[in-house]
């Protein structure tokens, strides 16, 4: 060990290198403008180094975060030269990008004249052109019906901004304004990282911070393969399915086959199904990243997740497949589906190495946008529906969360305020709350979903579009708990009869009045149902979590 990196230097570097990612975030929530970011928080905030390797990530979306150093990694490749004052932008799928919708920024840091990290940003946006609003679209059948690709870019060149990328950039999505005020935000959150880096440079010097790092990385690998030495050694194989794909084919497999040996663990991914011609196919950064969330999830929370907690894993995948399709296939729904299906693979596999460690399954997107004009204003509107969300799967610690939201961000994604979301647009929510009874019964109980029901507010026609899954296949029950209600979806509309909505759609009539009837799918079990105590079943009833024929607290109705 350096003579300079004692235990205490490392452990405040360590401290203030997750203190300066908290703060970026916490400055992307107060200055976006699109509810997407600053009520939903879907954008996620890392420090990573000239390597690319990650060092420090604030709790945001870990589906975002486990992608960002394939990004770094074309960063690096493509620019041979960057100068403090570079803002560099991507979101392509084939440079690191997980999906369209999410841009990334990079911030390069120096010190003592030499580039050693990035701060890196990555926001979703609420629309990035194609051919639907809101950026997914069901009919996609090639990634350029998704929105405008961005390979690695500079935004700005030694602190200048080019005007005229920008105002392209801004004319291909369909609320300009809300993309520059995100896009704006974005860069000011990895500036503020930049400038908090090059103020803890100036307490400690570049190369001490460098050092210190290193030691981190160490640590971090340390505990991690301690840990994983104590998982049962073996090949184990989890599977996990996809409703469909929304043109016709169902049930697509994820199959994971996992080799633990030692304190090293193998993911291979090889089996799974061959890609779809729709956007339910992962790019590779976002493959990478589930496998890199299902290891995380299993290790312990204070491990800090860096490179070197990662060391021990290795993920093994197959070009062409749905976990990682060929250059061009639409991949938007990726961050989602798969990625819960990719998680839930690796789980079910590790499972049967580490059953005091593994949850059982989170309930499944399903997502709606809106797309309209605003009577009260006469300004068109896109809303993407982060309401309702499903609840999260038992573990060994106890009762899975309710209306906590899906595996890939872990209640990092948040529903926000239903009275600011009626102040913002012309909807109207007249109920919002638990759903009883969609928790899988087990030892633990998975968490609930929502019962939703929303009045559309518009003078005229609204255009609504969906993208999911889970409708057939609710969350996974684990070690013989029993798996969460699906969701069901209906549109309602003003004195007509009601229809089921698919998870995959595009181009729904909405009318003024009418009403969307959503019951969200709740979180899986865990352990076997006959296991759950007494108590716990009386609890359930006394908070109404439990529809009116489960089991009573003896086991009797």
């Amino acid at each position: 060990m350096n003579a300079a990196i004692d235990p205490i230097t490392r452990s405040v570097i360590q401290h203030r290198l997750g203190a300066i990612a908290v703060e970026m975030g916490e400055s992307m929530l107060r200055t976006s403008y699109s509810q997407i970011l600053n009520s939903s928080r879907d954008f996620s905030v890392a420090i990573c180094d000239v390597q690319a390797r990650l060092v420090a990530q604030a709790d945001h979306i870990p589906v975002h975060v486990g992608a960002l150093p394939w990004a770094v990694r074309a960063v690096e490749a493509r620019f041979a030269e960057v100068a403090p004052g570079d803002v560099v932008l991507l979101n392509d799928p084939d440079h690191g990008g997980s999906h369209l919708p999410d841009l990334t920024v990079f911030v390069p840091v120096f010190g003592g004249g030499t580039r050693r990290f990035w701060t890196v940003v990555r926001a979703h946006q609420s629309d990035i052109g194609g051919s639907t609003h809101g950026a997914y679209n069901p009919r996609a059948t090639e990634i350029w019906q998704e929105g405008l690709r961005i390979p690695p870019l500079k935004l700005y060149e030694a602190g200048r901004l080019r005007d005229d990328l920008l105002d392209m950039l801004a004319l291909n999505t369909r609320n300009g304004r809300d993309f520059r005020g995100d896009l704006a935000a974005t860069v000011g959150a990895a500036h503020l990282g930049e400038r908090r880096m090059r103020a803890l440079f100036g307490e400690f010097g570049g190369p001490v911070v460098a050092e210190a790092v290193e030691e981190i990385f160490a640590a971090a690998e340390q505990q991690t393969r301690a840990i994983v030495s104590t998982w049962a050694d073996g090949v184990f194989r989890g599977e996990a399915v996809l409703d469909d794909d929304g043109h016709g084919r169902e049930d697509i497999r994820i199959v994971a086959t996992v080799t633990k040996r030692g304190s090293d663990v193998e993911v291979d991914l090889s089996a799974s199904d061959p890609q779809t011609t729709s956007f339910v196919n992962s790019s590779h950064a976002n493959m990478q990243a589930a496998v890199v969330m299902a290891f995380a999830y299993l290790i312990d929370p204070d491990i800090p997740k860096n490179a070197g907690a990662l060391r021990p894993l290795t993920v093994v995948a197959r070009p062409g497949t749905i976990v990682w399709a060929e250059s061009g296939r639409p991949v938007t729904l990726c961050t989602s589906h798969p990625s819960n299906e990719i998680v839930e693979a690796v789980v079910k596999a590790l499972a049967q190495s580490c059953p005091d460690r593994a949850m059982a399954g989170w309930g499944r997107r399903f997502r709606i946008s809106l797309q309209g004009e605003d009577p009260r204003n006469g300004r068109r509107f896109i809303w993407h529906l982060f309401h309702a969300r499903p609840g999260g799967g038992a573990s060994p610690g106890g009762d899975g969360w309710s209306s906590i939201g899906e595996w890939h961000s872990v209640g990092g994604l948040k529903f926000g305020s239903v009275e600011v979301a009626e102040v913002r647009f012309p909807l109207h929510f007249r109920t919002h709350e638990f759903l009883p009874g969609t928790g899988g019964d087990g030892r633990h109980r998975g968490g609930v979903g929502v019962a939703l029901d929303l009045v559309v507010e518009t003078d005229g026609p609204a255009l609504a579009n969906t993208a999911g899954d889970g409708a057939r296949h609710g969350a996974c029950g684990l070690l013989g708990g029993k798996d969460g209600a699906p969701h069901d979806y209906r549109l309602v509309p003003a004195g007509r009869p009601e229809r089921t909505l698919r998870t995959k759609e595009a181009g729904i009539e909405v009318g003024p009045g009418d009403l969307f009837r959503i019951r969200s799918g709740g979180g899986g079990g865990w352990g076997p149902p006959e296991e759950r105590a007494p108590e716990a079943r009386a609890r359930d009833r006394l908070e109404g979590l439990v529809a009116d024929d489960a089991p009573a607290a003896d086991g009797a109705r």
